[in-house]
């Protein structure tokens, strides 16, 4: 990380020792320590606090810190959102298939059960549309590109904003027709 050399090189610039700098910012003089090496990373707090002790903005303290920060955010939302697509997937396939064998086995309390995995499986659903609002991904070419850890140029954008919304209308018939295909085969199966 560049701040470990920021911090150094101010350091040095203001002819302060380690334990000095330590003093001024309130900590250890093994934490600037570490610090310096790399092995760990100042809080906010601490960076602001070093900015005006060495007169610099944030920025240059930083340098370049923050890019390799979002690269660390994105892929922790990738694989935040992979986690989530699987586990949706999984709960949606048991919910949808789940239906009518627990209603022939157990009647009418079979909407208990049954209504806490719906309501599991939209609780995940809510989750990764969260996701996906936070990283402005809606149709199907940018979650592709995201999971990649790809950006789409500004054209190919363009065009995607264009598809939005009939994307979601065709994605919602088709997964109410998909349901109840799945239910009559699985109930026709059952009572046959």
């Amino acid at each position: 990380m560049e701040v470990s050399t920021q911090i150094k090189k101010y350091r040095m610039n203001m002819d302060l020792s380690q334990e000095e700098l330590a003093e001024q910012v309130y900590v250890s003089r093994q934490t600037v320590s570490n610090w310096e090496t790399g092995k760990t990373y100042p809080d906010i707090h601490i960076l602001l606090l070093l900015g005006s002790l060495f007169h610099v903005s944030l920025d240059q303290l930083i340098k370049g810190d923050a890019e390799i920060m979002k690269k660390e955010i994105l892929i922790t939302e990738i694989e935040k959102f992979n986690k989530y697509g699987r586990i949706f997937t999984a709960l949606l396939i048991l919910t949808v298939i789940s239906a009518v064998p627990l209603s022939v086995w157990i009647g009418v309390y079979a909407l208990i059960p049954w209504g806490i995995l719906f309501g599991v499986t939209m609780y995940i659903a809510l989750k990764l549309e969260r996701i996906k609002k936070d990283n402005d991904i809606a149709t199907y070419k940018e979650i592709v590109a995201f999971t990649e850890g790809k950006h789409l140029d500004e054209m190919e954008r363009q065009q995607e904003l264009g598809k939005r919304p009939y994307q979601k209308i065709l994605l919602m018939f088709a997964s109410a027709a998909i349901g109840f295909l799945v239910s009559y085969v699985l109930m026709w199966l059952f009572l046959s």
